[in-house]
């Protein structure tokens, strides 16, 4: 099976958040930052499920609301 991370809102710490997104993702400043900004937004695709739930507790240690699908 493949999840889909999706963080469902940035939260109080937007800039710990957008630092998580680039970790995550690999993505320069400026797009995580409209990503986080965009957010309800999917933003990895297709992981297993130990990486997805790696990410969504990053996402949840930088203060945001992140789940699974």
């Amino acid at each position: 099976d493949s999840f889909n991370v999706m963080l469902k809102a940035s939260g109080e710490q937007k800039i710990n958040v957008i630092k998580a997104v680039r970790e995550i993702t690999g993505l320069g400043l400026k797009e995580s930052k409209d990503l986080v900004e965009g957010a309800p937004k999917v933003i990895k695709e297709g992981v297993k499920k130990e990486e997805a739930n790696e990410f969504k507790k990053k996402l949840e240690e930088a203060g945001a609301t992140a789940e699974l699908q």
